[in-house]
């Protein structure tokens, strides 16, 4: 009898697919909004994105396991809205892959000197392998790199938090008394930090039914929120508010921060094995997005479950973003905000849709999982997601309050 894949494995999938973008993004975009509106803004963005991962996954049941977004959308809301759905889904799974491989090629450049385009190929050719070989590859690599990620964290953040000055958490050391109107370019960031729905597809083909792939899901955003929380009071504990100009001069790039955050720790051993959370944090975040976007394009182009076939996949997952990377290398907050601003519509607007065609066709909800909540729920999700992107289009219009430190 075949063992059932565990909770854990699919939750450690899951938050390791969330945790690289936020852990690595928050305390930059949060700088402005700071610690309280910072940790409400990331609590919201939470609850709305795990409950629009069960609508999705909601609308997923009736059909085959390897299907995924291509060809539920299509089927619920027609060929327009699915062509514009793919073009969305491809292009935050590209800008998150292209914003790992540009992050973990100046990491490891700056650990060997080996030059960040080399590190770039390297880091993409050697990782990428796994998501070729099998979900349950991903599965066992993404235990362990949670592992690693929570030996370095709770070892960096206990340097970190033996020193938090209240004062810095709270910041009374500044002259800023208005931190709400921060929160709002913020939330991009935030979305983007729970951005796994990719992978929903993939969690129900690995489980082979909806209810346990759900209970995974919420496993996997709360250890990411639990990440985010800690993470957010040990850095805004430790870093003035005010350093973080440099940090946002830079992009938000993962090596400012961390050189940042290095100025302010006496401690050796603690800057390194923050580095170390930082590069496990990139790496689950890089086999776990591609493992989604991996599937996603493979259901889109029906490529088969073949080697040949998972050989084509692999190229149009993961050669584009690094052709990008070593062409067009900037800042890491810039592709986040602008990855999150996209993502609404297939995070926020369209798994609402999808469910509520579900619940049209059986609207006594009796046949298999449904997400909680009824057309308020969906209405809330949608409205959240408009807004989003409606924030970030103002702040790129110069209509948002924008910290520069």
């Amino acid at each position: 009898m075949e063992q059932k894949p565990s909770l854990v494995g699919g939750a450690c999938i899951i938050a390791g697919v969330c945790v690289g973008a936020g852990m690595l993004g928050l305390p930059s975009a949060g700088a402005g909004a700071w610690s309280l509106w910072s940790m409400l803004a990331v609590a919201l963005t939470m609850v709305v994105m795990t409950v629009s991962g069960w609508m999705l996954l909601e609308s997923y049941k009736g059909y085959p396991l390897r299907v995924s977004f291509d060809t539920v959308t299509r089927d619920l809301l027609g060929n327009k809205v699915n062509a514009l759905n793919n073009l969305s889904v491809y292009f935050v799974g590209g800008i998150l892959l292209y914003a790992y491989i540009t992050s973990a090629g100046l990491i490891i450049d700056g650990m060997t000197g080996m030059g960040s385009h080399w590190a770039s190929v390297l880091f993409t050719l050697v990782f990428s392998v796994l998501v070729w070989h099998s979900t349950r590859a991903v599965d066992r690599i993404s235990v362990l790199l949670v592992i690693l990620m929570g030996l370095s964290f709770a070892f960096g953040i206990s340097g970190l938090s033996m020193n938090i000055r209240l004062d810095l958490l709270l910041d009374r050391v500044g002259s800023e008394t208005h931190y709400a109107p921060y929160a709002l370019m913020m939330l991009p960031v935030a979305l983007t930090s729970f951005g796994y729905h990719h992978s929903v597809s993939s969690m129900r083909a690995y489980y082979g039914e909806e209810r346990r792939a759900s209970r995974a899901i919420l496993g996997g955003t709360v250890i990411a929120l639990t990440f985010y929380l800690i993470w957010l009071v040990s850095v805004f504990g430790n870093l003035p508010r005010s350093e973080f100009g440099p940090v946002i001069e830079q992009g938000g790039n993962v090596d400012a921060l961390l050189k940042a955050l290095g100025s302010v720790i006496e401690s050796k051993a603690v800057a390194n094995a923050l580095n170390a959370f930082s590069m496990a944090a990139i790496l689950s975040s890089f086999i776990g997005v591609g493992l989604g976007v991996f599937d996603y394009l493979a259901d889109l182009f029906k490529f088969d479950n073949s080697r040949g076939g998972r050989a084509k996949s692999w190229g149009v997952t993961f050669l584009p973003p690094l052709v990008l990377s070593l062409l067009f290398p900037f800042g890491f907050l810039v592709a986040i905000g602008y990855a999150g601003a996209v993502a609404t519509l297939w995070t926020c607007i369209i798994p609402p849709l999808l469910a509520w065609k579900v619940r049209k066709a059986a609207p006594d909800g009796s046949a298999g999982f449904r997400a909680p909540g009824g057309i308020l729920m969906i209405g809330l999700v949608i409205l959240f997601g408009v807004l989003t992107a409606a924030f970030h289009l103002l702040n790129m219009a110069g209509l948002l309050p924008v910290y520069t430190g």
